[in-house]
């Protein structure tokens, strides 16, 4: 991957920032900014990624969206991808985008995209792990210093292990392995130190969203009936009827 993206051309009056103009009904007065303008404050190929990103919406309206720029240092490389999340009534549009540079001069690049549309009604569970500095002296002013968002819908999960242990520092005996099963499909880490507080606000708010829409989704409609229900047959036969219902 080259280490910068390479920087827009200026625009000139009347024809600036084209993709917003193409975007403008995608703005949410409660978020930091709307969703073109946070593609263009993450910098990352923004016409080309708000171009993808309005390709995978299909004409849906967003109602809520988070734009996260990670960075990673790879000896003298910085490498830098982006993730968008984009929440429609109905779906949940992931789009990711990487570039790969393919020569040493960093003169030939092509940019990696994947979109991926969940329907809402599929999302399982939207987990918030927050992390606060000197919680002894919390106040609800305080801010959050970092956040984790997990959202899962494919009850794909993720298994961390290492070395069980049993306290003793002495201990030189095998105890096995323990680890942990996270159920996750996608994992999006906002530090307010690195990312800002607003990126934080803006994953709080999008959380908050994404929850209201799933929770309100409608449920399947109940299949249809092919054969008439059996008569009852007494107590018992009432109580072993419920049950199975139940289940």
């Amino acid at each position: 991957m080259s280490s910068q993206p390479p920087a827009s051309a200026p625009q000139t009056p009347g024809h600036e920032n084209q993709a917003v103009r193409h975007h403008s009904s995608h703005s949410h007065t409660d978020q930091g900014h709307s969703l073109d303008g946070a593609l263009q404050k993450a910098g990352f190929y923004p016409r080309l990624v708000a171009d993808v990103v309005d390709d995978a919406l299909d004409g849906r309206d967003c109602l809520a969206h988070l734009v996260h720029l990670e960075t990673h240092f790879d000896r003298a490389e910085v490498r830098r991808h982006i993730t968008v999340l984009v929440l429609t009534a109905d779906m949940l549009v992931i789009t990711h985008v990487d570039d790969q540079q393919l020569d040493d001069a960093g003169e030939q690049i092509v940019a990696q995209i994947s979109t991926e549309s969940v329907p809402v009604a599929q999302i399982r569970s939207v987990v918030l792990s927050y992390m606060y500095a000197q919680p002894q002296d919390y106040k609800p002013s305080d801010p959050v210093r970092e956040m984790t968002l997990s959202i899962a819908w494919s009850g794909g999960q993720r298994l961390d292990m290492g070395p069980a242990t049993c306290g003793d520092p002495q201990c030189e005996a095998d105890h096995g392995y323990s680890g942990t099963i996270t159920q996750e499909d996608i994992v999006l880490r906002i530090s307010a130190e690195a990312d800002g507080l607003q990126a934080v606000q803006d994953a709080k708010l999008f959380a908050r969203a994404l929850r209201a829409v799933n929770t309100g989704s409608a449920a399947p409609a109940p299949r249809p009936q092919s054969l008439p229900p059996r008569p009852r047959a007494g107590v018992f036969g009432n109580r072993l009827s419920r049950g199975h219902q139940q289940r």
